[in-house]
């Protein structure tokens, strides 16, 4: 669990307070002019005391805002470290990825993405935890720390996404058993059982062939030239967390991603983005509008998504959006005894 804590009042923060303080004591029983009755003194006294009680006011709001600042400061150190940006270019892919928080003053909320490159392809994860802002970012943690380890380990995607459940059913028990402290030692039964998160999982092979495992998230988008699809209307299993994964878990193929096409994840902030007519982001023609120029490289898909989202919701989304592009940039290929080797081309 991530906690940022306030630093405690320290003796040269007290100061200005106890001079103000000593200011008023001092003048309404040493300055002769408080002792009187008259109009006159009564207006001096009050403007005294006015003047004081401001200057502490003023004192307080500024040690706030500087409070506020540091924790605001150490709430983009974690972010960034369990966030941190895809690298640009991911085993012969080009990767752009942004993120919108709806809480203000906070860079990341309850979505997560990342993609590896492994030795059994590019393993991608997409995700939404229930939630939004820095309360959501502890489970954040928990999932992207448990996805980067088991990407590399397991070799195949459905005991990637088992080691996830474990991850978030661990997390959970341990956050319930902070949040009730009272229950001692024992697992609660349900720690939180209106948790949640959607999951995304893909797999990326050399030879650009797809499959994935998706639990309660949207399917993406897959660019081809200016075509605009989905990537399959397979019906997803059910969100991590309510419910265990079925015993057979099989990961479903889904094509493959051919040279200069590109996928897009996003979470489903993006899809439910509502304009002040309450009319839904349009995500399928903000794509075919960011491809008709070709070609239409990951920054750019990104830039135009990114834009047309701030403008449709008045630059303050309601909810998280993440959004990640993975745009196949590698060489043709071929079968050449079993493995998959690059088609070099001669020119002459």
């Amino acid at each position: 669990m991530i906690r940022i804590k306030a630093r405690a009042p320290t003796a040269r923060g007290a100061v200005l307070p106890t001079l103000w303080g000593a200011l008023a004591v001092g003048y309404k029983f040493g300055c002769p002019l408080a002792q009187q009755e008259g109009l006159g003194a009564r207006i001096v006294t009050s403007a005294v005391f006015f003047t004081v009680g401001t200057g502490l006011i003023f004192h307080v709001r500024r040690a706030l805002l500087r409070e506020l600042r540091l924790a605001r400061r150490a709430a983009r150190v974690a972010q960034s470290v369990v966030l941190r940006p895809p690298p640009p270019r991911l085993d012969g892919l080009n990767v752009a990825a942004a993120q919108l928080s709806a809480d203000r003053g906070a860079s990341v909320g309850g979505d997560l993405y990342e993609a590896v490159a492994t030795e059994h392809g590019v393993r991608v994860v997409m995700g939404d935890v229930r939630g939004h802002g820095l309360a959501a970012l502890g489970t954040v943690a928990a999932l992207l720390g448990s996805f980067r380890e088991a990407a590399h380990d397991e070799p195949e995607l459905d005991g990637v996404l088992r080691r996830l459940e474990r991850a978030l059913a661990r997390h959970l028990r341990e956050r319930a058993r902070a949040e009730h402290p009272a229950s001692g030692a024992q697992d609660p039964e349900h720690p939180v059982a209106e948790e949640f998160v959607t999951v995304l999982l893909l797999e990326i092979g050399a030879d650009g062939a797809l499959t994935a495992l998706n639990c309660g998230h949207p399917w993406p988008y897959r660019l081809s030239g200016t075509a605009v699809e989905s990537l399959t209307h397979a019906e997803p299993l059910p969100p991590l967390g309510p419910f265990p994964l079925p015993a057979d878990l099989a990961p479903r193929p889904c094509g493959e991603l051919g040279p200069a096409e590109s996928l897009v994840l996003y979470t489903d902030g993006a899809e439910d983005a509502r304009d002040a007519r309450g009319r839904f982001f349009p995500l399928p023609d903000v794509l075919r509008a960011a491809v008709l120029d070709q070609p239409a490289s990951p920054q750019r898909v990104l830039r135009t998504l990114y834009t047309a989202l701030l403008r449709h919701t008045g630059g303050t989304p309601t909810d998280d959006v993440a959004l990640l592009v993975l745009r196949n940039e590698r060489g043709p290929t071929a079968m050449v005894c079993g493995t998959v080797r690059p088609v070099t081309t001669t020119h002459r």
